[in-house]
């Protein structure tokens, strides 16, 4: 028996923006670069670092949880009706498309836009200074990190969504040519496990992006098939609580573990957060908003970490990054920029596509 098919996977939205935040936390960094590198820059010395010291030292983990999140989704949504047909390559685009490149579009001329005000004052750009024609040229393909870069430029943390547009190829063409069976994605799993165990952080950033989507899209299938199992809800439950301990008694630099520890866990949690949430209807209202603004929360707070350094330059002061005030400006202004986005430009932009398009 399948569980029923929910408009929202509630647990998995939660996860979702948790992420969103925590790679805000990582790039609050951002704030004490002069170019391209961090100048007299404490890490212990960010906002509330005791409370968010997971996040200012990890928030940069919030990329591979979204390829995973994203896999589990793809997989649930679109598995059955690519396989069968029913989802053709142009609808697959177009669905693809008006999702993603409105905002992504809009952000970078803002972000462009924005630089050579910040040139003018400086001399050299905000943290990332490849502005230039031919990367100008990579962002408006979405493909600024599909290995023809020189390094990030303009709204560079699309890159993540640049790598994820192909797996999103590779996971229409793997369905359609080869089938939904499960030994199929486990075995594109396997090959990407294999490469990333042999070649460690040296892989190309694509292969890790295509085993976490596919990492999630295994749990999105075992979910399918088990979610109803008691013994086994609570086996994963026992592990996933577990597992962080272990990793925290093992003392292993996480540079060596975290990723394949991810990779693993990731599913497990994915499963377990997947169940039908029973909340409030206004909780779950929130709840769906939180997650609905994600993307925009990671394209829209680059710009405005830009924006705020422009504004300090005018002012002639140094950019106060250990202030908790400021903090909080930074933090405020990203997620209600964020929220009236979706509302405002995001959703309307993506339907009008869609009608004109299909």
């Amino acid at each position: 028996m399948q569980p029923a098919r929910q408009s929202k996977l509630l647990g998995l939205e939660i996860l979702r923006f948790i992420s969103a935040i925590a790679v805000l936390f990582w790039h609050y960094q951002h704030f004490a670069f002069v170019a391209d590198k961090p100048v007299d820059f404490v890490t212990e010395a960010q906002p509330l670092y005791g409370l968010f010291l997971v996040f200012y030292r990890y928030g940069f983990y919030g990329v591979q949880v979204f390829w995973c999140i994203s896999g589990f989704i793809f997989f649930w949504k679109y598995r059955t009706a690519i396989a069968d047909g029913a989802i053709g390559a142009g609808k697959f685009f177009v669905l693809r498309f008006s999702r993603l490149y409105p905002l992504h579009f809009a952000t970078m001329i803002l972000v462009g836009l924005l630089q050579l005000m910040y040139f003018a004052q400086r001399g050299y750009y905000f943290v990332y200074q490849h502005n230039d024609l031919k990367h100008l040229i990579l962002n408006l393909f979405l493909a600024s990190h599909w290995g023809l870069q020189d390094g990030y430029s303009f709204n560079a943390p699309i890159w993540s969504i640049s790598v994820e547009v192909l797996v999103y190829l590779l996971f229409f063409v793997v369905l359609r040519l080869l089938g939904r069976s499960v030994w199929v994605s486990a075995a594109v799993l396997l090959a990407c496990t294999l490469a990333k165990w042999q070649w460690g952080n040296q892989v190309l950033p694509a292969v890790d992006a295509v085993a976490y989507f596919f990492a999630g899209g295994m749990a999105a299938m075992a979910y399918g098939r088990w979610w109803s199992s008691r013994a086994l809800n609570y086996a994963l439950l026992g592990v996933v609580l577990a597992a962080p301990v272990g990793l925290y008694l093992a003392n292993r630099p996480h540079d060596q573990v975290a990723p394949m520890f991810l990779l693993a866990y990731l599913p497990l949690l994915l499963f377990l957060l997947a169940r039908d949430l029973r909340v409030p209807p206004r909780w779950q209202q929130g709840i769906e908003a939180a997650g609905n603004m994600t993307y925009s929360s990671y394209l829209i707070h680059f710009p405005i970490q830009l924006a705020l350094a422009l504004a300090c330059n005018a002012r002639g002061v140094a950019i106060p990054y250990r202030s908790v005030g400021f903090f909080a400006l930074f933090m405020s202004l990203t997620l209600v920029a964020a929220y009236f986005l979706y509302r405002w430009f995001e959703l309307p932009a993506q339907e009008r596509l869609r009608r004109q398009m299909l």
